[in-house]
Order: C-alpha cells, then structure tokens, then sequence
C-alpha cells in the first residue's frame, strides 16, 4: 500500500503560529457564548472561565494539528498526516478529561 498521496494545499505553514490563532479564535467565540450563558444565569462565573478557557486550549490544539496535516499531505505523507491528526484529537480529549477532573475537584471544594 503507498502511502504517499501528493496535494497540493499551498506552502507549509507555521504549525505554532496557527495554534495561537486557532486558540484565540476558539477563545473569542467561546468567551462570546459563556459571558451570555453566564448572564442569562445558565452558568456560574466559575463555569464560564474554566469553559472559555478548555475550549480556547481545544481550539489550539485542532487548528495546529489541522494544519500540521495539511503540512503532511502537502508532502505527500499520509502516515505523518494521519499521525498530527491523531495526536490532535488525544490532546483534545486529554484537555477534556482534565477539565471533567478540576470540575469534580471544585464541587468537592465547594462542599466543604
């Protein structure tokens, strides 16, 4: 099986670069939408922060592995395409676990 597919999607780009962006998009429109939830009273401030802030890290790390990916596939490398694609979608899940984690750890907090 080849494992080279060449398409043309442009000169690489910066993967670093595109992280900041894609965390600072991410982070815009998910700030834009908890300050409302906040505000119409459907999440604490608390709820809001540690939400803006997971989806900001979320967002960094899905455009830095898209266009690592597309970095890869420009090269003609599935295997490393499919591999930035990977390693993306475990960092977001890993930031979505530790997340559930300090969410628990709060509310137990909380309680006390």
């Amino acid at each position: 099986m080849a494992n080279n597919l060449s398409i043309n999607t442009g000169a690489p780009r910066n993967v670093t670069g595109h992280v900041v962006s894609g965390a600072l998009a991410a982070g815009a429109l998910a700030a834009a939408v908890n300050y409302n939830k906040y505000k119409k009273g459907e999440a604490t401030k608390n709820e809001a922060i540690n939400n803006s802030i997971k989806l900001s890290a979320q967002g960094g790390i899905a455009t830095g592995s898209a266009i690592a990916a597309a970095n890869y596939l420009g090269n003609g490398s599935v295997v490393k395409m499919l591999t930035a694609v990977s390693v993306g979608a475990m960092g977001i899940y890993a930031v979505e676990k530790l997340s559930e984690k300090l969410s628990k750890k709060e509310l137990i907090e909380e309680e006390k």
